[in-house]
């Protein structure tokens, strides 16, 4: 067995740093980083503040950006980006600035976008089945139930 690699605190701390620069991270991964380098945990809190001393880590600014990345990129909808920003233990505060952040016509513009595309995707003869095919892809992407539904009914006759 290989014997895992030991940091000072300035080690970690750069090491860290450079992992924050490179690219957002939320409070979550950075103490899981640190507990991967077998930092203890005085050691964790005494970096973590550094780190948002020094504007490394900012919780809004992660929220903000996760956001936008997985709204205009993955064409996720408001319920999954929030579910994935409530799993990496970001604030409720930040993530209703987060979401105030996605206008609302633009929302309502890549959902279409989004359910067109996948309408011409299905291959589906029987009509409930080609249905149900694209409301479980909206709803798995994250897409309200109520704006899902009403886009599949206007797309689906």
């Amino acid at each position: 067995m290989i014997p895992q690699k030991t940091y000072t605190f300035d080690e970690a701390q750069k090491k860290l740093e450079f992992y924050c620069a490179y690219q957002e991270r939320c409070h979550k991964e950075v103490h899981q980083k640190l507990k991967s380098m077998r930092m203890i945990p005085e050691a964790i809190d005494l970096i973590v503040v550094s780190l948002i001393r020094q504007d490394y880590l900012n919780e809004s600014r992660f929220a903000r950006i996760f956001t936008q990345g997985k709204f205009k990129i993955k064409k996720w909808g408001r319920v999954r980006i929030t579910r994935e920003l409530k799993y990496r233990d970001i604030s409720e505060y930040n993530i209703k600035l987060a979401m105030k952040e996605i206008p609302e016509d633009e929302y309502i513009n890549s959902l279409d976008e989004l359910a067109l595309k996948r309408f011409h995707q299905i291959k589906e003869s029987n009509v409930f089945k080609r249905k149900k095919k694209l409301v479980d892809y909206l709803l798995y992407r994250g897409w309200e139930s109520h704006l899902v539904y009403e886009k599949v009914n206007t797309l689906i006759k």
